[in-house]
């Protein structure tokens, strides 16, 4: 029996996480796997209501779960920030869910709007964020506040053991990635020196010169215990033109919190758009949250055509994480078949609802 929480947020967020409990209901009883959700109202409505967010007490129940699944936070009524970082941040910083994983892949017939070459449709990768670090940590100062000598600073502070854990996972996500088979852009010189797949560090080293130095160098170090993987690395800049321009180059990429966060976006619109993209934030012996990567969208709260598919991406990267993979699998052949062809944004635009297409996804879950 596996215990769910479920915190499906603010404005569409609801709506998209119906669509994936639909779909695990439908595996569990298809595969003979046993769920019990247990909702949780930590979303602006409570905030308006109680002036609650998410208390010292409830984030330490949240380790009692095996898995949390989430829908999105955020609400045009409540000041930008104090949600998000009450709420969901605290949840990965609370919880040390110190990897957050982002596949990028571009599904048979969804249209990118930035990549238009020949071959484009072989776009597979995994970006991996660190996701406790950086200046998202809150380090910083300010002076003199409200005058001309006003001065301010945010640190991107990291430790060795920050580093050395996002990169050991990396490394160690390369080679179960490519358990089957090796990374199909290896060449034959590769091949003959038995790599299976390439772990690309991205960063800003000509610039951060003290952060990437620890970067860098322990990324050497930790690279000779996996002489099978290919490594190397790119400056962020560059990395945003070869994700439009060269992505093949690209099997997993791993990079800062901030770097990370700028990016992820960046291939999720190259990808088909925030609706078809999902993310796990990860604590590899603790409990980790699953999340489409778009937001509350709340211009389409409450209309029944936001896409759901991110969302049910989000719970087959549950489930796979969860050690089901089969289970996992089948999510993912059934989702690639209905998307096929629609729109990456709305459901409407496919000509169904929200709810249609979490219908789609479980029929062909049956088949």
């Amino acid at each position: 029996m596996y215990h769910i929480a479920v915190i499906k947020g603010d404005g569409t967020g609801p709506e998209v996480v119906n669509e994936a409990l639909k779909v695990l209901n439908t595996v569990e009883s298809k595969h003979k796997i046993a769920f019990q959700f247990y909702e949780l109202d930590y979303n602006a409505q409570r905030y308006l209501s109680e002036g609650k967010t998410l208390g010292d007490d409830e984030l330490e129940k949240l380790k009692n779960y095996d898995a949390v699944l989430f829908g999105a936070i955020g609400d045009p009524r409540v000041t930008s920030g104090i949600l998000e970082r009450d709420i969901l941040l605290k949840i990965r910083f609370g919880l040390d869910q110190y990897i957050n994983l982002r596949p990028v892949r571009l599904y048979p017939g969804v249209a990118s709007p930035v990549l238009y070459k020949e071959g484009f449709q072989d776009l597979d990768y995994v970006v991996i964020r660190e996701n406790t670090g950086g200046v998202y940590t809150g380090k910083g100062s300010v002076l003199d506040k409200g005058s001309k000598n006003e001065t301010v600073s945010q640190i991107m502070h990291y430790t060795y053991e920050q580093v050395e854990r996002c990169l050991r996972y990396s490394f160690e996500y390369v080679r179960r990635r490519h358990l089957d088979s090796p990374w199909k852009f290896l060449d034959q010189s590769d091949l003959k020196k038995g790599y299976i797949g390439k772990l690309t560090l991205c960063g800003k080293s000509n610039v951060l010169s003290y952060v990437f130095d620890l970067w860098l160098r322990l990324f050497e170090e930790i690279g000779k215990e996996y002489p099978d993987i290919k490594r190397d690395y790119v400056h962020v800049d560059a990395c945003c033109i070869y994700m439009i321009d060269a992505p093949h180059m690209f099997d997993v990429l791993v990079t800062t919190n901030m770097f990370g966060d700028i990016i992820t976006d960046l291939a999720a619109v190259t990808q088909g758009g925030l609706g078809v993209a999902s993310g796990a934030n990860i604590n590899p012996d603790g409990v980790s949250m699953f999340e489409p990567i778009g937001g509350t969208a709340p211009d389409f709260t409450g209309r029944n055509e936001i896409n759901p598919i991110a969302s049910i991406g989000a719970a087959q990267l549950m489930l796979d994480h969860l050690g089901e993979r089969q289970a996992a699998l089948d999510i993912d052949s059934a989702k690639l078949r209905v998307i096929k062809g629609m729109d990456s944004q709305e459901a409407a635009k496919m000509g169904c609802s929200t709810q249609e297409v979490g219908d789609r996804v479980v029929a062909e879950l049956l088949k």
